[in-house]
């Protein structure tokens, strides 16, 4: 009786062990299997969109050379008008003698002046400032008398006068003086000096716009 049962004993055991090993081979795996597997999935999927967003939106430096200037713009700057790029200050002595039967009469007379020296940007032509590439290209009208009337008649008077004279006669010397004056101040010498003054300032003024590349020159370079 004993050994029936320790025999159907070890039996009982024998199934219970191959029954367990059944159910862990059905059930224990997969579940396993999900949990061990859950967090290397989650990584997989982090790490791959990791990877796809600096693969499609990679980080780069890049410049952009263009430039532009508007017509409203190229407007206001040519509503500057005169701009004066030199002044010269000067004084004639101009004298006159008119011989009479018993005596003469002479008439000496000083006139001061400024000469001023510049453009008048109304007088530039089509297209004097404008685009070409990367640089911003102006051509400025030439170097002109900015005031014809240049000579300061508040300041003028006589220095020496003996005899009568006229208002014509005072009007000639006038003249002389005027002409005399703008030879001495308007010449090629003069008009360079302007010029390159020109040039500096106005790269200053279009630097200060925001441009880098620029060139400057005159209508009447192109003579």
């Amino acid at each position: 009786m004993e050994k029936k049962t320790e025999k159907e004993t070890r039996k009982q055991n024998k199934n219970s062990l191959q029954s367990y090993k059944e159910r862990s081979s059905k059930g224990f795996t997969p579940r396993l299997l999900a949990i061990l597997l859950a967090p290397l999935v989650i990584i997989a999927i982090v790490g791959g969109v990791i990877w796809y967003l600096n693969s499609s939106n990679s980080v780069g430096l890049s410049t952009d050379d263009h430039i532009d200037i508007t017509p409203t713009q190229i407007q206001e700057i040519q509503n500057i008008g005169q701009w004066e790029f030199l002044s010269i200050n000067d004084e004639e002595l101009i004298d006159t003698v008119s011989r009479g039967f018993f005596s003469d009469s002479e008439l000496v007379r000083i006139y001061y002046g400024t000469v001023r020296l510049g453009i008048d940007l109304r007088q530039a032509g089509p297209q004097w400032l404008h685009v070409e590439g990367d640089s911003i290209i102006a051509t400025l009208p030439p170097i002109t008398l900015l005031e014809r009337n240049f000579i300061d008649e508040a300041r003028t008077r006589s220095f020496f006068e003996k005899g009568t004279w006229t208002d014509g006669d005072r009007e000639q010397l006038y003249k002389r003086a005027y002409r005399k004056m703008l030879k001495r101040c308007f010449t090629p010498e003069n008009i360079k000096i302007a010029e390159e003054n020109a040039r500096q300032q106005f790269m200053q003024f279009l630097r200060s716009m925001g441009y880098k590349k620029i060139r400057v020159g005159f209508a009447t370079d192109r003579k």
